[in-house]
């Protein structure tokens, strides 16, 4: 299992790995490339995520997604925060990452 001490050291890993597209979520998808792609609940998986717990501070709390898309051939990375600061989105976006593997 992989372990990190911060999110920046996990963002660089992943892009190392190949997941160069940095994802930002709207209400029901997930965008890149300056909105050249728009990928649904169902056109992407998680390959991998790492959560980041920080018990003192919940703003500190954040996971990572390596998520990758053979529909759109892209690979790339998503953060997000999680608990009270985490984003508002459709219920098919919610599940699909809450599916991950």
């Amino acid at each position: 299992m992989e372990s990190f001490n911060t999110l920046i050291e996990a963002i660089q890993a992943y892009k190392e790995e190949g997941y160069t597209e940095d994802f930002n979520l709207q209400e029901n998808c997930m965008v890149c490339s300056n909105g050249k792609y728009k990928l649904k609940a169902g056109d992407f998986v998680i390959d991998k995520h790492y959560r980041f717990e920080d018990n003192t501070d919940p703003s500190d709390q954040a996971i990572i997604y390596a998520i990758s898309s053979d529909k759109y051939d892209v690979k790339g990375i998503l953060v997000n925060a999680y608990g009270i600061y985490s984003d508002d989105m459709a219920s098919e976006m919610i599940e699909a990452l809450s599916g991950r593997k």
